[in-house]
């Protein structure tokens, strides 16, 4: 079992040394807390670059995490001061892996271009490579190329002289690393990945760069009966959790002493954390709703800037932590759960959903401004049409539009039949950009003016966008079910 781990006192005396100097470098200190940027093809509709810029300025957020390295956002970073991580896809890490040609090319093209000499640059400090390449579900589809992928970037960072500049980072899924007591005591990392992982640790460690980490209490709290809601939500008032006389009053501090303590048993006891991702969704699933999101949070921010730390790790916080997420991602997988698109702190056209102090302080977070929409127009069932195809409409609809809303537990759930179909229709129609053969549905659907919202269901309107043409219609999609195409052939034929 490992000892508290604070910081080596001469590290820590550097540290205050230069804390005067961080408003000007901009260096972090333990306990900044930036957010998570999702990928634009993880919405139908992303709000366009310099406006999620505009929303992290106006709510002086100073630090932000790229799922990958999209040249439009970069380049609308350039300039802001924000520090960057730019992400490297998990898909990427073979190639990475085996070539050092592709690695130069990478950082040349992702990297170097942002360091313009003499001139406003994007502020990277990280590349994450990979995105979740530890997950559990993933088998050995990508862990086994990690190391040699970040060696790889380190070199062509390296040779670019910028190896002293960016530090290469690979993410940490939540399951990589467990306890089957449940107890921090008894951590450690999953045995399939521990010798990948002591190896990426010494790699780590030899280029000083931190350990990315997601830590997610929303599904240690609905994956485990020995984890209360209030537990999860850091209410002071719950029953604590006894570890070798080391007390619990939340679960992020469990999860993260989990992790402390699988990092002391590979040998790396004074590895510095960064919680990569750390957040609490909003719909899609019991408990996740906008009243217990803002809880989450309060307590989560309140706690790391009180700078208390954890029981293992006292007064020391992790060096940074990164919300999940800065916006609502309709495209996002669902493979874990409806909830996987509800993670945002803000809904996908930048409208804030509760406060939290992401860097402004006490006044209420700042909404996005001046974002165009397209025009106000729902698709909506036409209730004057005979809907006893109506069913399967709606699963065409959601088989590319997001009905998670209304799947139970959503917050359109409870809006019942035939509003549910409307729901689907109007998704769909707004991701094609309210074409009118998207609200078409053998006949069933009908374009109308009046908002069709409730006071707990909102029908959204698209932003204005060129991106969701690129979708591929459902119709397309499932051409190859021989049932499907029999089933579209006499909806739009009949």
């Amino acid at each position: 079992m490992p000892p508290s781990t604070p910081r080596p006192l001469l590290p820590r005396l550097r540290l205050l040394a230069v804390a005067s100097l961080v408003g000007i470098a901009g260096w972090p200190l333990a306990g900044a807390v930036g957010v998570n940027w999702g990928a634009a093809s993880s919405s139908s509709h992303p709000l366009p670059p310099p406006k999620v810029v505009e929303l992290l300025r106006s709510n002086n957020v100073s630090r932000v995490r790229l799922s990958d390295a999209d040249p439009d956002v970069l380049l609308s970073l350039a300039g802001s001061g924000i520090a960057v991580t730019v992400g490297i896809p998990d898909l990427m890490l073979r190639t990475l892996n085996s070539s050092r040609k592709a690695a130069e090319s990478w950082v040349h093209d992702n990297v170097t271009r942002y360091f313009p000499a003499g001139g406003p640059g994007v502020r990277i400090e990280y590349i994450a490579v990979g995105d979740d390449p530890f997950l559990l579900s993933h088998g050995d589809q990508f862990y086994p190329f990690v190391l040699g992928a970040a060696t790889q970037i380190q070199a062509a960072l390296t040779k670019a002289n910028l190896g002293s500049k960016v530090k290469v980072v690979v993410p940490c899924s939540f399951d990589a690393f467990q306890s089957e007591s449940n107890l921090p005591s008894e951590g450690h990392f999953r045995p399939d990945v521990n010798k990948t992982m002591i190896q990426l640790l010494t790699f780590l460690s030899e280029h000083r760069s931190p350990f990315f980490v997601s830590i997610l209490p929303f599904l240690s709290f609905h994956q485990s009966k020995n984890i209360s809601l209030d537990f999860a939500l850091f209410k002071g008032t719950v029953r604590p959790h006894n570890d070798s006389h080391r007390i619990y009053k939340n679960s992020f501090d469990l999860s993260y002493d989990t992790l402390v303590t699988a990092l002391y048993n590979a040998g790396f006891p004074q590895m510095e954390i960064v919680v990569a991702q750390i957040g609490w969704p909003t719909d899609g699933a019991a408990n996740a709703t906008s009243v217990i999101a803002e809880d989450f949070m309060k307590g989560l921010v309140d706690h790391i800037h009180s700078k208390t730390g954890t029981p293992l790790r006292p007064r020391n916080p992790p060096l940074e932590v990164y919300i999940l997420s800065l916006l609502d991602e309709d495209q996002r997988s669902t493979s874990a759960g409806n909830f996987e698109r509800h993670w945002g702190v803000f809904t996908f056209d930048g409208q804030a959903k509760y406060n939290v102090d992401l860097g402004q302080g006490s006044r209420k977070l700042w909404n996005a401004q001046n974002v165009e929409y397209l025009p106000s127009r729902w698709c909506v069932v036409n209730n004057n049409e005979n809907l006893s195809n109506a069913t399967a409409s709606f699963l065409d609809a959601c088989s590319v539009a997001d009905c998670t809303a209304v799947a139970p537990g959503g917050s359109c759930y409870n809006i019942g039949w035939p509003r549910n179909v409307s729901y689907a229709f109007n998704s769909y129609y707004q991701q094609h950009d309210q074409r009118l053969d998207s609200c078409y549905f053998g006949g069933l659907g009908l374009i109308t003016t009046v908002d069709p919202s409730t006071d707990t269901c909102r029908f959204a309107v698209g932003l204005r966008t060129s991106h969701s043409s690129i979708l591929v219609s459902p119709q397309l999609l499932l051409m190859s079910s021989l049932f499907t195409t029999i089933l579209m052939v006499f909806i739009f034929f009949t």
